[in-house]
């Protein structure tokens, strides 16, 4: 399993707008084939950040199964206008204990 983590910056005043719009568009990120589950926080002390918390079968499944198909250009079409700057994604592995 492979956590992809999205630091999301929305431009201010818009952070209501977002969240609809990544209500509208959860269904296009959680239905893609190897995509585990879907989370979206917002910052309490800072409202304008959010982090989007997706587990993938693998970073492949990420990267072919969603970022090289029209369900991204779809996602992104809806959140994207409200990112104050482009969102900073890594993906993570968890470490044995």
């Amino acid at each position: 399993m492979v956590l992809e983590v999205a630091l999301i910056e929305v431009s201010p005043g818009r952070e209501d707008e977002f969240a609809a719009a990544y209500a509208k568009g959860r269904p296009v990120l959680a239905g893609t084939p190897g995509c585990r589950s879907v989370r979206m926080t917002r910052g309490i002390e800072s409202p304008q950040r959010f982090v989007l918390l997706v587990e993938w079968d693998s970073v492949q499944a990420h990267e072919q199964n969603f970022r090289a198909t029209e369900r991204f250009a779809t996602w992104r079409s809806l959140i994207g206008p409200y990112f104050a700057a482009p969102p900073v994604v890594e993906h993570f592995q968890d470490v044995p204990a």
